[in-house]
């Protein structure tokens, strides 16, 4: 038990140190020249299990979506073990994945691992009519001075497109308040928030995706188009049934305009017990499922140590002499001995 779950531990770290670059093999994977298709948008999964799953089975099942991008909040936090368990879920999606990073995704040192694995915190690709731009202000506090210079520069590269979209994790405001009652779970500098709003005004952008709530919205400010999606499998924060569900958006890209179809999953009832429960059994499944190696790693160390405590000492000597003529624990004997010379 012990053996087992500490070499389960260890692979998906090896296997990871080669999984790098993420964000550049998809755009690499994208047609250019594709002048009509469609992609998908979603966010703040969060590490969810089940609804992220669905909704990666309904995405492949789909010969139309070209790609996905997820507006951030990929984990819970940033640890590797959070990681490598997302890492297994995109995986199984075929289509190319773009992330934008969010909050939770650089939580307790997680933005090595989010650099490590997937690339730049912020980005731009085309296809023949339409410029993506990828912020980063996973700090939800402000986007800097270095990132608006190189956005106004990458707004002059997107006037030769038809459509230009803009995505970060942290909307520039909550649509549940008034601009008077900024901020809500939005950026705290309001001026720096605005600041963004008036290059996105001034250079109309065709649409503003977003995250960090979890729910969907759409409107404008101030005239500029926003979408915030953070419907992908984590907690939902209310029970207003125009907003608050599993969702992920489907947008085609024509030359005739541009199409939004939000794909509606499976959600809680809209009531308080069924949120709270469903909100209690999303993080205890999450963490049995995320964990699972690491909860028999330590059931197995409880036992040998009630054994060796109760005077079993003989017998557990016994068992290990015998596992030590067995050929598996030379196999894994020699797998460390070579991946630590790797």
């Amino acid at each position: 038990m012990i053996l087992t779950s500490t070499l389960k531990l260890t692979l998906p770290i090896i296997q990871n140190e080669s999984i790098k670059d993420i964000i550049c093999n998809s755009i690499k994977s994208i047609d250019p020249s594709a002048n009509e298709f469609s992609f998908v948008v979603l966010g703040d999964n969060k590490n969810s299990v089940s609804t992220f799953g669905k909704i990666i089975d309904e995405i492949n099942a789909n010969p139309d979506i070209s790609f996905v991008i997820n507006t951030g909040d990929l984990v819970f936090d940033g640890s590797l073990t959070k990681y490598n368990y997302f890492l297994k879920q995109i995986f199984k999606l075929h289509k190319p994945f773009l992330p934008v990073v969010g909050n939770h995704d650089v939580a307790d040192g997680g933005m090595n691992n989010y650099v490590e694995f997937f690339g730049p915190l912020y980005y731009t690709f085309a296809t023949k009519e339409a410029y993506f731009i990828i912020l980063n202000d996973s700090n939800e506090e402000t986007i800097d001075g270095w990132q608006i210079k190189w956005l106004e520069e990458q707004f002059e590269l997107s006037k030769k497109y038809e459509y230009t979209f803009v995505f970060l994790h942290v909307p520039l405001f909550d649509p549940r308040l008034s601009m008077e009652n900024q901020p809500g779970h939005s950026l705290e500098n309001i001026d720096n928030a605005m600041e963004i709003l008036h290059l996105l005004k001034k250079f109309k952008v065709t649409m503003v995706f977003a995250g960090h709530i979890h729910g969907y919205f759409r409107g404008n400010w101030d005239g500029v188009p926003y979408t915030i999606t953070g419907g992908a499998g984590a907690e939902l924060v209310g029970l207003d049934k125009e907003h608050y569900f599993y969702h992920y958006i489907i947008v085609h890209v024509k030359k005739s305009g541009i199409e939004y179809n939000v794909v509606r999953v499976n959600s809680p009832d809209f009531n308080v017990m069924d949120r709270v429960g469903a909100f209690l059994w999303l993080y205890l499944y999450s963490f049995v499922v995320i964990n699972y190696w690491w909860i028999v790693l330590t059931i197995g160390v409880v036992i040998f140590t009630v054994l060796i405590v109760r005077g079993f000492k003989k017998e557990i000597m016994k068992i290990w002499h015998w596992l030590i003529r067995r050929k598996i624990i030379r196999l894994i004997s020699k797998f460390f001995v070579e991946s630590k010379s790797h």
